[in-house]
């Protein structure tokens, strides 16, 4: 820690001399950190120190704490794309990384009042619903929660979204031909940072979707990012 001046607070030269590592490349993307206890006796300060450093790298991004497991050198956040009906299979795959999923729900509900109004039906009529968690490299990075027409997508709950992805699914049925999107921050419930294995504090990107086929409506789905692993954007060409 020697880089830093001395009359600098003692947490921020911790934070400086990991930066270095990550920096020189001998902390490597994903590469477990030290313990909080083989830093405190490798670089001679106290535990609060170290706590306080790994705490404010985190809050930037540039490591990923998961409780009970360790610090990791956070990957450089992977962009989904908003304006495009991506495929979160090939997004990963893309990156070179391995995919999973995780099925969590796969369900017949009726419709609540606000659902029935969102697809334009009876309060009460039959929907499918689906939970289901994406990991990238064995690390949670959506959420994906779906409500599905059955008029749409009649065989929905038949289908192995483990093997196969639901976007690549509900696209060979028919292509959306009018896609709404709204994206907002939260603070996730206790369920979500159990899926998501996120401590408290962390906040996540909410992405809401609706669309519709052939003018009527297909599907909403609620799609929850880590705060800390993921971004989200577009491009595109603005009209005239």
């Amino acid at each position: 820690m020697t880089d830093n001046p001395k009359t600098a607070p003692l947490y921020q030269r911790v934070k400086q001399h990991m930066t270095d590592r990550v920096s020189s490349g001998e902390w490597r993307d994903g590469m477990r950190l030290p313990s909080e206890h083989e830093l405190v006796e490798s670089l001679g300060v106290s535990r609060m120190t170290i706590h306080r450093a790994l705490r404010e790298l985190s809050a930037e991004g540039l490591i990923t704490r998961l409780q009970g497991i360790g610090s990791f050198v956070a990957a450089p956040k992977p962009r989904s794309e908003l304006l495009e009906l991506r495929d979160i299979v090939e997004d990963i795959q893309n990156r070179g990384h391995t995919h999973s999923a995780r099925l969590i729900t796969m369900e017949a509900i009726r419709a609540t009042p606000d659902l029935a109004a969102d697809f334009e039906m009876r309060a009460g009529t039959k929907l499918f619903h689906s939970i289901i968690v994406h990991d990238e490299d064995d690390h949670p990075v959506q959420i994906e929660e779906r409500f599905i027409s059955p008029f749409f997508a009649p065989h929905y709950p038949e289908q192995d979204f483990t093997r196969q992805s639901t976007n690549r699914y509900l696209q060979s049925i028919a292509a959306a031909s009018e896609v709404e999107h709204v994206v907002s921050a939260i603070m996730p419930d206790r369920q979500t940072r159990h899926w998501l294995r996120i401590p408290a504090t962390e906040a996540c990107l909410l992405l809401t979707r609706r669309t519709w086929a052939g003018g009527a409506p297909a599907t909403r789905s609620r799609f929850t990012y880590p705060g800390s692993r993921y971004s989200l954007g577009g491009r595109f060409t603005p009209a005239g």
